[in-house]
């Protein structure tokens, strides 16, 4: 069985709206939508690919496009590579040019049942940003803006959560117990929805089912110690990863990002060794979700870190700090 390689394109309106098309009734995963695009030829280059198919689906020409993710997926009867790109800027209006249904959905109110399953990671990278603040522990931001001073760490939170666009925030703070965290975690919670940030929890799952926020964050080792997605009522869950089995279980999972580490070295872990970004992008290549960059990178890398195959970056001292 054959690899069919796919090249599609996210294209977005003034107001956020993404276009989305119908595959026909008859076709493989007939009646489902998807992004528009198409198999490549053999040899073909992606961009090359992407924009002869969405002239010859929606009768536009791409000038500007970059990657978004890239995924493998197995129907069983037959195996596809994904290559999504983000559409930056194209001439001419779209029109279904094989008939098909089209229609623009914010990524947020699209439903995943309603697409084929290789498709369901790109709306988990539609809705995530591409910059994570990981909040820090206080040792390398002084003292004081630790969790161990809570009103100084959400002092901090808050500016810069006013001054900077950054819309997911992951609670860090392992040497607080289960009290306290929470006590910590009601607090970010108010913070983050003045905001309009997003506020992921990284405690036990059975803790954080119990408090606001929009996620859960697992641990690596908590990640590889469970055998479903954590049955809680939180629409976003990710895990920290550092290896392509632990990328893998994620993927199995279900879960909605990783986070891979640590792509150059970091003195918070100065004994790990760095992945560096040619093994990031090999191991992001066969993710099957969204991956953001960890470990010594910044808003800096953040062009470096698409180009290797990540959602964006994430970091404590690069927006913490």
């Amino acid at each position: 069985m054959g690899l069919v390689h796919v090249a599609a394109g996210v294209l977005s309106d003034s107001e956020g709206r993404v276009l989305i098309a119908q595959r026909p009734k008859g076709a493989h995963q007939g009646g489902l939508w998807e992004f528009p695009g198409g198999k490549l030829e053999p040899g073909e280059p992606v961009e090359q690919g992407l924009a002869r198919e969405l002239d010859e689906e929606l009768g536009i020409q791409v000038t500007a496009s970059r990657p978004l993710i890239r995924l493998r997926h197995d129907y069983g009867d037959r195996r596809v590579l994904l290559d999504i790109h983000r559409v930056l800027d194209y001439q001419g209006t779209p029109s279904g040019r094989e008939g098909q249904a089209l229609d623009w959905q914010r990524p947020e109110h699209m439903d995943p049942a309603r697409f084929p399953a290789a498709d369901r990671p790109v709306i988990s990278a539609l809705r995530l940003p591409n910059r994570y603040l990981i909040t820090g522990a206080g040792a390398n931001v002084g003292a004081h803006a630790g969790p161990s001073d809570p009103d100084a760490f959400v002092a901090r939170l808050g500016q810069i959560l006013a001054r900077a666009d950054l819309r997911i925030v992951q609670l860090r703070a392992p040497g607080l117990d289960a009290e306290a965290y929470a006590q910590l975690a009601q607090r970010c919670a108010n913070v983050c929805r003045d905001t309009q940030a997003r506020l992921l929890l990284n405690c036990d799952p059975r803790l954080a089912a119990e408090l606001p926020g929009s996620g859960l964050h697992l641990t690596e080792a908590r990640l590889l110690a469970l055998t479903e997605r954590p049955r809680i009522d939180k629409p976003l869950i990710g895990a920290s990863c550092h290896s392509a089995s632990a990328l893998a279980k994620a993927a199995e999972l279900g879960l909605d990002y990783a986070l891979l580490s640590p792509v150059r070295h970091t003195r918070s872990h100065a004994d790990a060794i760095p992945l560096g970004w040619s093994r990031f992008a090999e191991l992001v290549e066969d993710a099957c979700l969204p991956v953001y960059a960890l470990g010594g990178v910044d808003e800096a890398d953040l062009d470096t870190a698409i180009r290797h195959g990540a959602q964006g970056v994430a970091g404590i001292s690069g927006f913490w700090g």
